[in-house]
């Protein structure tokens, strides 16, 4: 099984009071309630993409981390990643570590970056029932103002029409980029499906609001 999430942000006291607003009493709170959530979802042979921010903590401190997370572990890197460059960190706790990456996920394209990318690989692609070939997934802006910004995008992009090969009539662009923060999920990774349903059910509440 593969999982995705983003922004756990390890280590980052702010969050908890400035800009999350995460509630937590202390850093240790977040830490253990962060840990026990992904453990109770991914078994150990289960594969967990980072779509970035991980940790803002050093590279012995990220370590202690990762050893207590199950599951083999891939890292989008993000901004906030500076664990990267201490030389104490050990790679290997990764089994990759890129900006971006395209992997297939139930003959369905992902692409993968810490930054929403408004026109992405297979962004018009469907397949012969027509339904999305590809879904941009990203992390990086959080619950803020920037993440109504991209809401506002997809909703322009799938109200437009274009010519495809093979199609007499236009289509809609079915434009599919999912922010995995993790408070969408209670701090809990999700497949791909799990997050289509969690996304489609928030951007509803968002359009309603």
């Amino acid at each position: 099984m593969r999982y995705y999430i983003s922004d756990l942000h390890f280590y980052h006291k702010n969050l908890l009071e400035r800009m999350d607003h995460r509630g937590f009493e202390s850093l240790d709170a977040m830490h253990e309630y962060m840990i026990a959530k992904w453990n109770g979802k991914v078994r150990p042979n289960d594969e967990v993409v980072i779509l970035g921010d991980f940790s803002i903590g050093k590279g012995a401190e990220t370590n202690a981390v990762l050893e207590r997370l199950q599951g083999r572990k891939m890292l989008i890197e993000g901004n906030h990643d500076k664990f990267l460059g201490c030389r104490r960190f050990q790679k290997e706790q990764f089994e990759w570590i890129e900006p971006y990456k395209e992997l297939s996920d139930n003959n369905r394209k992902v692409i993968l970056c810490h930054y929403p990318l408004f026109c992405y690989n297979g962004q018009y692609r469907l397949d012969a029932e027509g339904n999305p070939k590809s879904y941009m997934l990203y992390g990086h802006v959080h619950n803020t103002y920037d993440e109504l910004l991209v809401n506002d995008f997809q909703k322009q992009t799938r109200n437009h029409k274009r010519l495809i090969h093979g199609k007499e009539e236009a289509v809609s662009i079915p434009c599919n980029m999912i922010n995995c923060f993790c408070m969408f999920s209670d701090y809990e990774p999700l497949t791909l499906d799990e997050w289509i349903v969690v996304d489609a059910a928030r951007r509803q509440k968002m359009d309603e609001c």
